[in-house]
């Protein structure tokens, strides 16, 4: 029987990411802290602040960060309201058996100040990234921080980097387009993290034979669960074939029909 779904490859590791490929495209929605550098109009209302604690103006409320089922945002036409062009923004929200619309007020041409916080998608941060223009600077994520690879290189092991990010090397090595001055620290920390964690990764998937591994593959990323997936389907081909239950070896075609012609031949 053909597979419904044929894996494609991540190509997170190199210099873009495929988006053929269903892991990448989830890497890619993570989220990355930025500062703008310069003022954006009209987009204040769309692309929202980190708030600090308290909500704010561009914060998101507090209704709607606790229903993750908010499906759009729909701008109506602007209103007059005393001197002030503002419009209304309604929050759409279907619950399980009911329907909700909540209407908030917002001034849908508010400017996005420079130096203001987001956390923009790592492909939208990528594409507003332009060291000439300058409209965007990423900070790095608290994990790729030194404190964090101060962590790594002492015991990468005890780390769970599922909890931190499940997509931990590739959004990694794609922070190193940013050209930050860390960007050479980075790439070692990601490097030894790896192969301080290679090894027990590679034992545990040849030590588990027809048992749970839900708590073996729980602390890593999905770069190393497909390593981890890797290992235990050689282990099990290995069984299989130690118990005579592969596949059995037959002659290539070529060499048959070698000896049909030869044998042609020799009755010729």
């Amino acid at each position: 029987m053909s597979e419904a779904y044929f894996r494609v490859e991540s190509g997170a590791l190199g210099p873009e990411e495929n988006f053929l490929s269903l892991d990448d495209i989830l890497m890619s929605h993570e989220k990355l802290p930025v500062r703008t550098e310069t003022a954006m109009p009209r987009l204040g209302a769309f692309l929202l602040e980190r708030s600090g604690g308290a909500e704010t103006d561009h914060a998101i409320p507090q209704f709607f960060r606790s229903h993750p089922d908010l499906l759009c945002l729909v701008a109506l036409p602007p209103k007059r309201i005393g001197s002030t062009d503002s419009a209304q923004a309604v929050y759409i929200s279907f619950l399980p058996h009911t329907f909700t619309m909540v209407f908030a007020l917002k001034n849908l041409h508010s400017c996005l100040r420079q130096g203001s916080k987001l956390e923009l998608p790592l492909w939208l941060a990528k594409g507003l990234f332009d060291n000439k223009r300058r409209i965007i600077s990423v900070e790095l994520p608290k994990i790729y921080q030194q404190g964090w690879r101060t962590v790594f290189s002492a015991d990468a092991n005890v780390v769970d980097l599922h909890k931190l990010g499940p997509h931990f090397y590739g959004f990694g090595s794609q922070l190193l387009h940013f050209d930050s001055p860390e960007n050479a620290d980075i790439s070692e920390s990601l490097l030894q993290t790896f192969i301080g964690r290679f090894r027990r990764i590679m034992d545990s998937s040849q030590n588990a034979y027809n048992e749970d591994t839900s708590a073996l593959v729980a602390r890593l990323d999905e770069m190393e669960r497909g390593l981890f997936q890797t290992g235990q389907k050689g282990l099990n081909d290995f069984q299989c074939w130690e118990k005579g239950q592969a596949s059995q070896i037959t002659a290539s075609s070529l060499v048959q029909n070698y000896k049909k012609r030869k044998l042609t031949d020799m009755e010729g």
